[in-house]
């Protein structure tokens, strides 16, 4: 009896922490305040005990009700009041500009200056002369902006004009032919066992994939 009591209590906690997950959306995972770090760890935990909860289940799942819905709330009034922001998910600070570094910001997001160099290290900065601007963001990432003589050259650098590009189309897939992306390219079959035969290929059960641009230049990437 205990044994079904558990198989049913987990299977509560998952499809609660999967529909929890879903209402909160991928920003928990993509980018995590604060507020959205704990949430997440603490509503892992109250589902690890509601999956154990054998005699009153329904105090873990409320708990997880409850901090989910906290979550999104929060997030609702992030997005309807944007002054709240500064407030509930705190706000960008400039710990570095003109080569003159901000000690006061930088005990504000409690780093020192050894921290500091080693994420300016990570993001491949290791001269801070090579460092224009470098802004802690309110997820607790570093961003940086280099000096503009370390900048990567861009056409526009360079009065080049260059066609802008376009995503790919899948037009084979593990073998079969998507009919309708190559209709929509305004491409038929006959086109595609042209492309084949040149390629070296006798039909599309050869191909793993097959990618076609806004060019019509098709690329085959044969199954091994």
């Amino acid at each position: 009896m205990d044994i079904i009591k558990v198989i049913l209590t987990t299977v509560l906690s998952v499809v609660t922490l999967f529909i929890i997950a879903k209402i909160m959306g991928h920003r928990q995972v993509a980018q995590l305040d604060f507020f959205d770090y704990i949430t997440g760890i603490t509503i892992g935990s109250v589902a690890a005990e509601l999956a154990t909860e054998l005699e009153d289940p329904w105090k873990p799942l409320i708990a997880m009700v409850i901090y989910g819905a906290a979550s999104v709330g929060l997030n609702l009034i992030t997005n309807k009041i944007p002054k709240a922001r500064k407030y509930i998910n705190g706000s960008p600070l400039v710990l570095m500009n003109n080569g003159k570094l901000y000690k006061k910001n930088l005990k504000k997001v409690k780093l020192d200056a050894d921290e500091f160099l080693m994420m300016c290290r990570e993001l491949g900065y290791f001269d801070l002369n090579d460092v224009q601007t470098a802004i802690f963001e309110a997820n607790g990432k570093l961003t940086i902006l280099p000096v503009s003589t370390n900048r990567p050259v861009t056409p526009s650098d360079l009065n080049l004009n260059p066609s802008s590009d376009s995503v790919s189309v899948d037009i084979i897939m593990d073998g079969r032919i998507i009919d309708e992306n190559l209709k929509r390219m305004g491409l038929d079959i006959n086109w595609l066992d042209k492309q084949l035969k040149e390629q070296g290929y006798n039909n599309a059960k050869e191909i793993f994939l097959g990618v076609c641009d806004r060019n019509n230049k098709l690329s085959l990437f044969a199954a091994e």
